[in-house]
């Protein structure tokens, strides 16, 4: 059989009981294929299978893998491909858990799935990620890559905040809420779908900007292009703490003269499902759409 990829990467969610049974299936597997392994040396454990395997950082796991797998949930595929997006290599992800909008192999049938992705039998699929700069005195303070979302939102518990939002240079509105999620497609089925923003397809190029809780109801989600500059910046009048959250992975406090600007980020994420995808099945899974009340 002619494999589609020779050099296989892995990237595991730690500390996780489940995982261990599904690395000695997944690199026993790969091993019986003739196909290499490395493995992240951040987060892969001490097995006795791993250990003739070489183990190095993201970097050289980017420059050296044909595709980079996944095991855990929808959060160490996210992870994993923030860190493969700017090598161009592609992510497959396999569910330790429950069903996951990115992560599309069980455990069970880890082999058969496997063998036909090696096959070239798969679904390839690009995602466009957003990076969001915090800009303070007219330097930047901070700046990240998101493939789900970032949230600008309150820092003190029991406060609002108020701030403006402009889209490509035009003011667009000054609110008094919780905050705002700014998202992509794939991330409008996380936190900006719980702030009543729309589901959107993962192949629209558009983003979603979805107010949390504001104090005026007529403050509703808006939909822009992928290619527009969101800016987002406390009012004087705001007396709350603000922060921003990348992907809930790492959070910035924000002082009150802080700008936050969003723009499409240069390097996509590719994504490798099986020839079976199907989003629209998902959707129905995870959201229970078509059940009997």
């Amino acid at each position: 059989m002619t494999l589609a990829f020779r050099t296989v990467g892995i990237i595991a969610k730690p500390s996780d009981d489940r995982l261990y049974g599904a690395l000695e299936t997944l690199v026993s597997h790969l091993h019986a294929r003739d196909v290499g392994i490395l493995l992240d040396q951040a987060t892969l454990p001490d097995l006795a299978i791993l250990r003739d395997a070489p183990r190095v950082d993201r970097n050289e796991l980017g420059e050296k893998s044909d595709l980079v797998i996944a095991v855990g949930g929808d959060g160490t595929l996210i992870n994993a491909a923030h860190c493969m997006a700017a090598h161009d290599k592609p992510v497959l992800g396999i569910n330790l858990g429950r069903l996951g909008f990115l992560v599309d192999i069980s455990p069970d049938e880890l082999t058969s799935r496997l063998d036909r992705i090696l096959a070239g039998e798969y679904i390839a699929e690009r995602r466009f990620l957003l990076s969001g700069e915090v800009i303070r005195a007219g330097k930047t303070l901070y700046r990240g890559v998101v493939f789900n979302d970032l949230v600008y939102k309150v820092r003190d518990a029991v406060r609002m905040i108020e701030f403006e939002t402009h889209i490509d240079g035009k003011y667009l509105l000054t609110q008094r809420s919780d905050g705002m999620v700014v998202s992509t497609p794939s991330g409008s089925t996380a936190y900006a779908l719980s702030a009543g923003g729309p589901i959107l397809t993962p192949g629209l190029e558009a983003i979603v900007l979805a107010p949390i809780c504001p104090h005026t109801l007529s403050n509703r989600p808006i939909v822009v292009p992928a290619e527009s500059v969101v800016e987002i910046m406390s009012t004087h009048n705001s007396r709350a703490n603000s922060l921003v959250s990348f992907d809930g992975q790492t959070m910035i406090d924000m002082e009150p003269d802080d700008r936050l600007r969003i723009t499409r980020a240069e390097h996509p994420a590719r994504l490798i499902h099986p020839s079976d995808y199907d989003y629209f099945h998902i959707l129905r899974a995870k959201l229970r759409w078509g059940g009997h009340p």
